[in-house]
């Protein structure tokens, strides 16, 4: 007993929110904020951002360089609105697959794509970021749209993405970022932290997920580290643009 409580006590500490828990801990309590927003999580995506998300996510699918006939994979799919946008550029001959670590979340996705007449190109896999099951060099894209966040292991996702990608291939990482003006940060951190919890306790009946939400913002990369790791990862020609004065922003990065 002594030995397993050493071993935990040493084990290597990562964030969830404003917590510090251990490495191994951290997926399954991501999959339990997922599992329990599934139902609400567009209704929350709207009514959190103001609509907006969709015209951030409509910018990076303009961004995806997609041809009719080209492969594509969203990772941390969530209910399907990158992917569905991915699948119309690839048309009928092209492929789309979609991937989430959360079950529930998946079928979400997978129910949308169907209700949108998407079958016969888009495939769905239940797969971690971080060891993705796909051969080498088999993506003209890869997009992860506020998904990177939630993984524990950055480095690895990324150099995951980056095996599974074509030359001349490109990943698109869309995630929420670091506020460029300061003088609306205070406004930024009562909506994150006292607004934002009661939408979803009001909308999805889970104040704690979305306060695990905002806590994780602050806790991500910002932009300029983000663009690092990236690099890091093997990416060239790294980019990135600021949406809404930095809130989010949309990462770019070639596998050349």
């Amino acid at each position: 007993m002594a030995t397993d409580s050493n071993a935990q006590s040493s084990e290597r500490l990562t964030d969830f929110g404003s917590e510090r828990v251990r490495w191994s801990e951290k997926k399954a309590r991501v999959r339990g904020v997922f599992d329990s927003v599934a139902s609400r999580y567009d209704l929350m995506n709207d009514a959190m951002s103001f609509g907006l998300h969709r015209l951030w996510k409509r910018f990076a699918i303009a961004r995806t360089g997609l041809r009719p006939g080209d492969c594509a994979l969203d990772v941390a799919a969530g209910s399907g609105d990158i992917a569905l946008g991915l699948a119309r550029r690839v048309g009928p001959t092209g492929r789309v697959v979609v991937t989430d670590i959360n079950a529930a979340m998946l079928d979400v996705g997978r129910d949308r794509l169907l209700d949108a007449g998407l079958v016969r190109n888009i495939d769905y896999v239940l797969a971690d970021a971080e060891a993705l099951p796909f051969r080498s060099a088999a993506f003209n894209c890869v997009t992860i749209g506020f998904g990177l966040r939630n993984v524990t292991d950055k480095e690895a996702a990324l150099g995951s993405i980056f095996r599974v990608l074509k030359p001349g291939g490109r990943l698109l990482v869309l995630e929420f970022s670091r506020l460029r003006l300061r003088e609306l940060e205070p406004v930024y951190d009562f909506y994150s932290f006292q607004v934002l919890p009661r939408l979803g306790s009001l909308l999805a009946g889970d104040s704690e997920s979305y306060r695990y939400l905002a806590e994780s913002i602050r806790r991500h990369p910002d932009q300029d580290a983000m663009q690092r790791l990236l690099e890091a990862a093997g990416f060239e020609r790294c980019t990135y643009h600021n949406l809404a004065a930095g809130i989010v922003a949309l990462h770019a990065g070639y596998r050349l």
